[in-house]
C-alpha cells in the first residue's frame, strides 16, 4: 500500500490527465517535453505500483480502462484541491484566515447576515484574488453563542446577552436593543384581555420558548414561570409560527412580528410584568488566558469587525426582518 501512495505524485496525476486530454503517448509526450518511451516507461511504473492496467494496450490510442478512468477522475480532483489548498496557504500567509466560523442568534436579521457574506466575497485582495476564507454560519440561542466563543468553535458571536459577565479573553462591544412583546394568535384566548395580564392568568396558559443551545454550560430560562407548560422550540421562527398557530404564547421580539400584526396573524396584549428589553452584543475571541498577550486578529475577522461598527449595520441586525426578495440594501 505505501508503494501505491508514493506512487501517487501530483507528477503521475499530471501525467494521466495530459495523456487523456492530448489523446495519445506520442502527444503526452511532445506537450510535457519528454520522450514516448520515457512516458510509456512512467505509466507502467504506475501501473505496478497500483497492481491495475490503466490503458487498453489494444488500441491504437491512449484509451482508458475503467480502472484508469478512476484514476483520472480522482486525480483530477485531488489536483484542484491541491491547488486549492496552496492558494488557502498563500491566502493565510498574507493575514487571511483559513476558515472564519460566526455564530448569529436567532433574533437578528438573516437578510443582512447573508448580505454582509454577499459583501465580503465581492472582497479582493492586492492581487486581485477574493481572500479565500471560508465563512461557516451557524445559529446559536442564548447561552449558546458564549459557548461556541469560549470552545473555540465560533470566532465571532453577533447577538450575545449584554447581561452575562465578560469572560476572560473576550472582547465585546454593544449591538443594541431589542424590545420583546407578548404575542398570542387571534383566536388564543388570551387575545380577548383588554387589561394587563397578571402572571397567575399566564400559568394557565402554554407559553412556547426557544431551546438555548448551549450544550455545557448552563442553558438559560428568559420568561417562564414555575410550573407553566411549555412548548419548546428550536428556533425564534419556530416560536413565532407556533405562536401564530395558537399553540402558546410568549415574548417575541417586536422587530420579527411586526408584519405579522400588522396583517392581523398576531396581537398584541399588555402584561403586568415590566417591558422587555434585550441589550445584544457582538463579541469575539481575543486571548485564551487573562495574562496572554491579545492575539492578533486576522484580515477576514477584522473586515466583520470594521462592518458591525456602522451604526446602520447594527440596526438593520436588529431590525430587518422580512422577504429577502423583497428587502435590499440601499
Amino acid at each position: 500500500m505505501a508503494a501505491a501512495r508514493n506512487a501517487l505524485t501530483p507528477e503521475a496525476l499530471l501525467m494521466m490527465d495530459t495523456i487523456a486530454r492530448t489523446g495519445s503517448f506520442a502527444a503526452a509526450a511532445r506537450e510535457m517535453g519528454r520522450v514516448p518511451s520515457a512516458l510509456t516507461y512512467s505509466v507502467r511504473q504506475l501501473e505496478d505500483a497500483l497492481d491495475v492496467l490503466l490503458f487498453d494496450r489494444r488500441s491504437r490510442q491512449a484509451r482508458l480502462t475503467a480502472a484508469g478512468l478512476e484514476l483520472l477522475e480522482e486525480g483530477r480532483r485531488l489536483l484542484n484541491e491541491m491547488d486549492a489548498v496552496a492558494n488557502r496557504v498563500r491566502r493565510v500567509a498574507t493575514g487571511w484566515e483559513s476558515q472564519l466560523t460566526i455564530a448569529v442568534d436567532g433574533a437578528l436579521s438573516r437578510i443582512t447576515v447573508l448580505e454582509l457574506v454577499e459583501g465580503f466575497y465581492g472582497l479582493r485582495t492586492a492581487d486581485d484574488h477574493p481572500p479565500g476564507t471560508r465563512l461557516r454560519l451557524r445559529t446559536e440561542i442564548l447561552t449558546g453563542l458564549w459557548e461556541a466563543l469560549l470552545s473555540g468553535q465560533a470566532d465571532l458571536s453577533i447577538g450575545v446577552l449584554m447581561s452575562s459577565p465578560p469572560q476572560a479573553g473576550i472582547e465585546v462591544m454593544p449591538l443594541g436593543e431589542i424590545e420583546f412583546v407578548f404575542a398570542v394568535a387571534p383566536h388564543h384566548p388570551l387575545a380577548e384581555s383588554t387589561g394587563p395580564i397578571d402572571d397567575a392568568l399566564l400559568l394557565s396558559h402554554r407559553a412556547v420558548a426557544v431551546a438555548d443551545s448551549a450544550q455545557r454550560l448552563s442553558p438559560a430560562t428568559v420568561n417562564l414561570l414555575p410550573g407553566q407548560d411549555v412548548l419548546t422550540v428550536a428556533s425564534m421562527q419556530a416560536k413565532i409560527e407556533a405562536q401564530a398557530r395558537g399553540l402558546g404564547c410568549g415574548f417575541v421580539p417586536e422587530p420579527m412580528v411586526r408584519e405579522l400584526v400588522h396583517s392581523g396573524h398576531l396581537v398584541l396584549r399588555a402584561v403586568q410584568r415590566p417591558t422587555q428589553v434585550a441589550r445584544f452584543g457582538y463579541a469575539w475571541r481575543s486571548a485564551s488566558l487573562p495574562q496572554a498577550r491579545k492575539a492578533p486578529r486576522g484580515l477576514a475577522l477584522q473586515w466583520w469587525l470594521q462592518q458591525l461598527k456602522s451604526p446602520a449595520t447594527r440596526r438593520a441586525l436588529l431590525e430587518r426582518h422580512g422577504d429577502p426578495c423583497t428587502l435590499r440594501a440601499d
